[in-house]
């Protein structure tokens, strides 16, 4: 049984906006040291257990492409540090970084910027943030020995427990978007309505 409040409490969400552009920052510590969590996401064979399959060169100026969902373009990567890439379009970038925590734990800070946001102002957020709280809470289970030895990611994501998580997840990014003061309350509460019935269709705002 996955803790759902434990799991959505362990992430920090931020949203900002510069502009156009809008900014989803993230931070949560994994009790497993940098170079463990860094092979779990970027190593293929590893990340299709807890994530998705990934394909394509594989290294900076190369190209990756996960299935069934996003691709980009590799720009920077600094191992077991941090990497950069451009995430379903040039407009739209995702950098990781790991930092050593204590007792051998790591803290990830995820961001992804996007200047051509699916939804006005910081509500944009609502379109990745939830998705990003799904990857985490995989990879959490992973390191941590959680997850079962055969695991499909994707049927694991269509799971009550999941969803259920999901519904919490877009609950704690409205009031992340609420907080930054990014967007108005009008379009904040109509893009909440359409990430809820993406991520949580049975549940109601």
């Amino acid at each position: 049984m996955i803790d759902i409040l434990e799991h959505i409490n362990a992430v920090q969400r931020e949203v900002s906006r510069t502009g156009e552009t809008v900014t989803v920052l993230m931070r949560r510590s994994y009790q497993a040291e940098p170079a463990e969590v860094w092979h779990a996401l970027t190593d293929p064979d590893r990340m299709k257990r807890w994530f998705m399959p990934v394909s394509g060169n594989l290294e900076v100026g190369g190209t990756f492409q996960l299935e069934g969902n996003a691709g980009g373009e590799i720009l920077e990567c600094e191992p077991p540090k941090r990497f950069k890439v451009t995430f379903g379009g040039p407009n739209s970038l995702l950098e990781l970084r790991l930092l050593p925590g204590a007792d051998a734990s790591t803290e990830l800070e995820l961001e992804h910027s996007m200047s051509e946001a699916p939804a006005p102002g910081g509500a944009g957020a609502l379109w990745v943030g939830p998705g990003w709280d799904g990857g985490l809470l995989g990879l959490g289970l992973y390191v941590t020995g959680e997850l079962p030895e055969v695991t499909d990611p994707a049927e694991m994501a269509n799971s009550a427990e999941v969803i259920s998580y999901n519904e919490q997840s877009v609950r704690a990014w409205i009031e992340a978007i609420r907080a930054s003061g990014t967007t108005t309350e009008e379009d904040l509460t109509s893009a909440a309505k359409i990430s809820m019935s993406q991520y949580a269709p049975d549940a109601e705002l």
